[in-house]
């Protein structure tokens, strides 16, 4: 690697890590076969579809907790070379004033096509799923008690997604959707955390309640300028998130299950990206995001400040 390039890794990397954001608060679709950002499109050198990217990532949490993320993304051919197969497997880890968690998160799956492709652009499907590792009701080491799902390493629910993209050389457009099918088993209560929590009764009841949640359907839009060049590559765009039925959980003033005000709407953010490749083959990706719009309940946990991901990826 040249002398420039090693200097604009780094400055990238510093600005990278200043920048205070609010990531793709998804429950994970946007980052999955269709729907990714920063595709490559490169018409004079064939690619490679199959391709490993170790990424890692650190999000602080509008709350206390810090969230830490390393995921291993491996996609690979099949049936033939228009077809292509992606797992995503993340080790996930929280701290924060209740405790510490960690474990294996949820396991993404996703099979996608070519359903065109032409000199000027390329059109892919994408049909996948996420399972969930555990049912969302990790307890605290020191009184075995419930955690928010700010501190869950799963979303607890068996997910179908589904999407589509344009890609040409300078723009990507994509649109998806992800609907979750049962409810978690989350069990936190503001009741058992407030006596036994020394830091207020305000902070507990900053947590939102998440009892048995049922996440609502969302629907995505990607916008993404590209800047390629021979070895470095730049993306500008907007993501917009839509949840379009509300969350519902079981209340246990009530006895019933209600859906929440405050939950369906809009989650705007706007996301950049920078890559530099070592060669055909191989090359490292920062992404950050700022938030734009947000929903005003979210008792998914999915909310981030200061989300910062690191990625290398080799294409074989």
């Amino acid at each position: 690697m040249s002398l420039k390039g090693k200097l604009l890794i780094v400055l990238i990397t510093v600005i990278f890590i200043r920048v205070n954001g609010q990531g793709c608060s998804d429950a994970g679709f946007c980052t999955m076969g269709a729907m990714k950002p920063d595709q490559p499109f490169n018409k004079k050198v064939p690619l490679k579809l199959r391709s490993l990217e170790i990424s890692f990532y650190r999000g602080s949490t509008t709350l206390s907790p810090t969230v830490y993320v390393a995921t291993v993304d491996a996609s690979f051919n099949v049936f033939d070379s228009k077809t292509f197969f992606q797992v995503k497997l993340p080790y996930q880890a929280v701290s924060g004033n209740f405790g510490n968690t960690g474990g294996l998160g949820d396991i993404s799956l996703c099979l996608t096509r070519n359903i065109y492709s032409s000199e000027k652009f390329d059109i892919g499907i994408s049909l996948g799923s996420k399972l969930p590792s555990n049912n969302s009701n990790l307890k605290d080491s020191e009184h075995n008690l419930p955690l928010p799902m700010y501190y869950q390493t799963s979303l607890g629910t068996y997910d179908a997604i589904a999407g589509i993209s344009l890609v040409n050389r300078k723009w990507l457009f994509a649109t998806g959707i992800q609907h979750p099918f049962n409810t978690n088993g989350n069990q936190f209560r503001w009741g058992e955390w407030i006596p036994v929590y020394g830091g207020g009764q305000d902070y507990v009841m900053d947590n939102m309640l998440a009892f048995e949640l049922k996440r609502g359907t969302d629907v995505m839009l990607r916008a993404e300028r590209n800047f390629r060049y021979s070895r470095y590559n730049f993306s500008v765009g907007l993501l917009p998130i839509w949840r379009v039925t509300k969350d519902e959980i079981f209340d246990n003033n009530t006895f019933e299950r209600i859906k929440l005000d405050g939950t369906t709407g809009l989650a705007l953010s706007g996301i950049v990206t920078a890559g530099y490749s070592f060669n055909v083959k191989s090359g490292v990706r920062l992404l950050f995001g700022v938030g734009i719009v947000q929903r005003k309940v979210n008792p998914d946990g999915l909310t981030r400040d200061d989300v910062m991901t690191v990625s290398y990826f080799y294409r074989f």
